[in-house]
């Protein structure tokens, strides 16, 4: 549950042929809500075929829209058929394919979220905690999971003398790379004067930019490709309850 007022709606239903019983299977995603997609069983939404990836993709809520956006793998991730490389805009109606299986974006209403709660497929956004975590989704790391424990932490390759506290194996990444601080329950993304970028959905942090992170962020550090997952997604105060878009909608 939202820390907000009111409870956060039922806003939309990804749908998708389970691989190997052949049953349809619907996870429906209250608003505010992140989803993660991959083989693995540490997803919200897990998809055991063989040419998706581990950490495949990831569907979040930003200015009242829900994103897909692909988590580095090995196989791409399409919408309607067109290669997604940055965060992509969702509609109801747009089919995803993660190379082979495909998933179906909906709109939802309150019969498909009785369902969902009968069968335990309701995405719900995160709780303020505090808690956060990287997840890296791609090169020999991929799937290990990063707890944030701390206020201020480096992020530099791993080496035998790296004293950071995040430490990537990948040559592309700086020594130190970035620094994470967290400032009243926010977790801020900085860059550190890397060779090869910091970026945040895609876009590269500049200068001494100091990026405020939400839940279901993607993070790149050279080739390295994380993602940030937290237990904080309160919108900012006065911000308006969105509905579901539709493609028709302005």
């Amino acid at each position: 549950m939202i820390a907000t007022e009111y409870m956060a709606e039922a806003l939309a239903r990804l749908r998708w042929q389970d691989p190997q019983t052949k049953a349809y299977c619907d996870f429906v995603l209250r608003e505010g809500a992140t989803a993660t997609i991959g083989r693995s069983s540490n997803n919200d939404i897990q998809i055991a075929e063989q040419h998706v990836s581990r950490q495949h993709a990831v569907v979040s809520y930003r200015n009242g829209v829900f994103f897909i956006a692909d988590l580095s793998s090995s196989n791409g991730t399409f919408v309607n058929d067109e290669r997604v490389d940055e965060p992509f805009p969702l509609f109801a109606g747009d089919r995803i394919r993660l190379y082979v299986p495909q998933i179906q974006f909906l709109a939802a209403d309150e019969s498909d979220l009785q369902v969902a709660e009968q069968t335990g497929r309701v995405i719900l956004p995160a709780q303020n905690t505090g808690e956060a975590s990287l997840i890296a989704t791609n090169g020999p790391q991929e799937g290990q999971s990063m707890a944030l424990n701390g206020t201020e932490l480096f992020i530099g390759r791993a080496t035998s003398d790296a004293k950071w506290q995040i430490r990537l194996q990948d040559r592309s990444v700086s020594r130190p790379h970035a620094v994470l601080r967290l400032n009243n329950d926010r977790w801020y993304l900085t860059d550190l004067g890397s060779s090869n970028g910091t970026f945040v959905n895609g876009a590269v942090l500049s200068g001494d930019e100091q990026r405020q992170l939400a839940d279901g962020d993607t993070l790149m550090f050279g080739g390295a490709t994380l993602l940030f997952r937290s237990d904080w997604n309160e919108a900012p105060p006065g911000e308006p309850h969105t509905q579901f878009r539709t493609k028709g909608d302005k």
